[in-house]
């Protein structure tokens, strides 16, 4: 296997050449701009997932081959069926937040994440209409990018858990997430699209917080995985609500339950007052 600084640099220049060509199906420069969008149990894709997702996996397919990885990628991961005994698995999301893409928030990204036993140890954050990615090695720092500048990120938090922000979805709420929101010591809050754009969110310090709560459906593997560790190698937070760590490439690609993200000294005392609440929560449901 390639040094894993050798596999990033390999990961960076795709990830900012996929930024390159969502960035061209959002301002409609391609040839044929029609995004041809259709839904996969209720959630939009559009022609520019699949360009990218092929893009991707194809340019990691021709630097790694198939010996020593897998490749999940969101528009392709039922098809592949090869994957139990792969000890290296890249999770691929070629556009997270795919609403937000067509609704022309700005607020997408493409993830990048490389999987050894069941945790990220690599990983790419593109956001194109920042033109920045965010990469991060496991142990090794985080790093923002941009066409001028590379930089480290280190948090420091230092605010009072009352002071926190919270950064949210425009779509999936539900009553359960709502009343955990509205009971929460800190009520500022600010909308983003996309896991990956709400986590860059935290790293650029304009927000603290984020907050996963799975309804009918959960987050998967790949909206998850590379996001998260671009926030804990830059000093960040990322646990289920009980503290315990996250996994990947388990063979449920849901993460179900409660997540929190944070840069705040105040993590664990938010994560126990976000179970307090949903207890609570349940409690009066049941009455």
């Amino acid at each position: 296997m390639k040094d894993l600084e050798d596999i990033l640099a390999i990961a960076r220049d795709v990830g900012w050449k996929a930024a390159d060509i969502l960035h061209s199906y959002y301002h409609g420069t391609v040839k044929d701009p029609d995004l041809q969008v259709q839904y996969k149990q209720s959630e939009p894709v559009t022609i520019a997932d699949v360009t990218v997702s092929q893009y991707i996996v194809q340019r990691l397919q021709a630097a790694f081959g198939d010996e020593d990885f897998a490749y999940i990628s969101e528009e392709t991961y039922k098809s592949q069926l090869q994957l139990e005994n792969s000890q290296l698995v890249w999770l691929i999301d070629p556009l997270d937040g795919t609403r937000d893409f067509i609704d022309k928030t700005g607020d997408y990204a493409i993830h990048i994440a490389l999987i050894q036993e069941h945790r990220p140890i690599l990983s790419v954050v593109a956001v194109p209409e920042a033109e920045t990615i965010y990469y991060a090695i496991k142990e090794g720092g985080t790093f923002k990018e941009t066409p001028s500048a590379t930089v480290a990120i280190k948090l420091s938090p230092t605010k009072p858990v009352e002071d926190l922000i919270l950064v949210v979805s425009r779509s999936h709420r539900n009553e359960r997430l709502e009343y955990l929101l509205q009971n929460l010591p800190c009520q500022n809050q600010k909308a983003v699209g996309s896991v990956g754009c709400k986590i860059a969110t935290i790293l650029e310090q304009n927000a603290d917080i984020y907050i996963s709560l799975s309804g009918k459906s959960a987050p998967k593997d790949w909206d998850i995985a590379a996001p998260e560790l671009i926030l804990t190698e830059a000093g960040g937070n990322f646990t289920r609500f009980d503290g315990s760590p996250l996994q990947y490439h388990t063979g449920d690609i849901n993460q179900w339950g409660g997540l929190l993200a944070s840069n705040s000294n105040s993590h664990q005392l938010l994560c126990q007052e976000a179970q307090r609440i949903l207890s609570e929560f349940d409690g009066i449901k049941k009455v």
